[in-house]
């Protein structure tokens, strides 16, 4: 999962409206849950210090797909649904944008207090990787918000952005506890953002000698930037065009959702009562708690989920983001008093999907997907900031033709 790279982030202002943020909570809560509760804490925070994780986490709800807004909106909304149960799930959400940043030392504190970790070294880690990121990594982008998430065994990740307002991008950089050996050299899981140019990078460890002739001169230690290894550019676009996705896997998904009834895979049947729309959002959910890294190379593809707020790929679809809701949170509750069946069959959904694409050859009708989106999107409840989705002056030529789209 770790790998070392860098990505393009356009720089968005705006708000995300109530009903948006009230979701976000409850969806990224019960998929921080059934993480947690699948496989581990640890697994959540390692999926939190992927980028490409978190970028398509943040598609997935609701968000603009490529935006640098998905970072404060994102961690806002799981530091709001999580930390009233932290007890219990034993994930702790510390910082923020803004002020909010500088009170993590103080909130990291309190962590330690409650669950007996050392509280002192957390605060001395989330002030060392703020001080690294914004001091040592000369880079033009000037921090803005700093999160910390930290589980009750004292694995960590933190996740905090930095704004260039010249080039109007951002760029977001992860650390990960578990690969941290040394704040000086090669600290990052990754750095996230625009590349800009030849860097400062003092904890490359080609830079041991130029870290050692400084540290002799300044009697102070050195800090770093990283070098980079792979890059994902988010393109400065807000449609979701053909090359942003892969298609062989949304085409497969897609076919998998809406070609097929739940009593063609006996693994299905419990999600029966969900029609075609719902079981492609829950299909991209479930890839998100499931999915190996590998299969976040797109984050777009995470949008046909649930839209995004300005519109792009198409309207918010309300009901269907509450059915997911609804759908994921009955799973984890029946999970909680150990039937399992439900949660097994969202997992199997994605499951599914990913051995379709083996065999399956996808068209190019993709302006087509996102049309009849938009047209069906009143059907679903949809919404964007600017108002609830209306329906099409004029019928589509087909309206069935979702299943020839792929």
């Amino acid at each position: 999962m770790k790998r070392s790279g860098t990505a393009d982030l356009p720089l968005h202002y705006g708000h995300v409206p109530l009903w948006l943020a009230e979701r976000m909570s409850k969806l990224g809560f019960a998929i921080v849950e059934t993480i947690a509760m699948e496989f581990s804490t640890s697994e959540v925070i390692s999926k939190l210090s992927n980028p490409f994780w978190f970028q398509s986490f943040g598609a997935v709800m609701g968000m603009d797909w490529h935006s640098s807004g998905i970072t404060t909106s994102v961690l806002g909304a799981l530091k709001k649904s999580v930390n009233p149960h932290s007890k219990e799930l034993g994930i702790y959400i510390c910082g923020g944008k803004g002020k909010h940043s500088i009170a993590t030392p103080q909130e990291l504190l309190f962590v330690g207090e409650k669950t007996g970790l050392d509280g002192n070294n957390l605060a001395n880690c989330s002030r060392l990787t703020a001080k690294v990121d914004n001091t040592a990594i000369q880079d033009g982008f000037q921090l803005y918000q700093h999160n910390f998430i930290v589980d009750n065994k004292g694995q960590w990740a933190v996740i905090q952005q930095g704004m260039n307002p010249n080039s109007k991008t951002a760029r977001r950089y992860h650390w990960h506890s578990q690969d941290l050996k040394s704040f000086i050299n090669e600290p990052h899981t990754f750095i996230y953002g625009e590349n800009q140019g030849t860097i400062l990078n003092l904890t490359a460890e080609a830079a041991t000698k130029s870290r050692e002739g400084i540290l002799e001169l300044s009697k102070e230690s050195p800090t770093k930037i990283m070098k980079e290894m792979q890059h994902l550019s988010m393109p400065a676009h807000h449609d979701v065009r053909m090359e942003d996705v892969n298609m062989k896997r949304l085409g497969a998904m897609l076919w998998t959702t809406h070609e097929n009834k739940p009593e063609d895979f006996q693994e299905l049947l419990l999600l029966k009562g969900m029609g075609p729309r719902a079981l492609q959002s829950l299909a991209l959910v479930s890839e998100i708690i499931y999915g190996t890294p590998t299969r976040f190379e797109d984050p777009a593809r995470f949008s046909f989920a649930h839209g995004g707020k300005d519109g792009h790929p198409f309207p918010v679809p309300i009901k269907i983001y509450d059915e997911t809701i609804d759908t994921l949170q009955r799973a984890i509750n029946r999970a909680k008093i150990g039937n399992n069946d439900k949660i097994e069959a969202i997992r199997k959904l994605s499951e599914i999907s990913r051995k379709a694409e083996e065999s399956f050859t996808p068209n190019t009708n993709f302006d087509a997907l996102i049309q009849r989106e938009r047209d069906e999107s009143h059907k679903y409840g949809g919404r964007t900031i600017f108002g609830e989705a209306k329906p099409p002056k004029s019928k589509p030529s087909n309206p069935n033709n979702q299943l020839e789209l792929f």
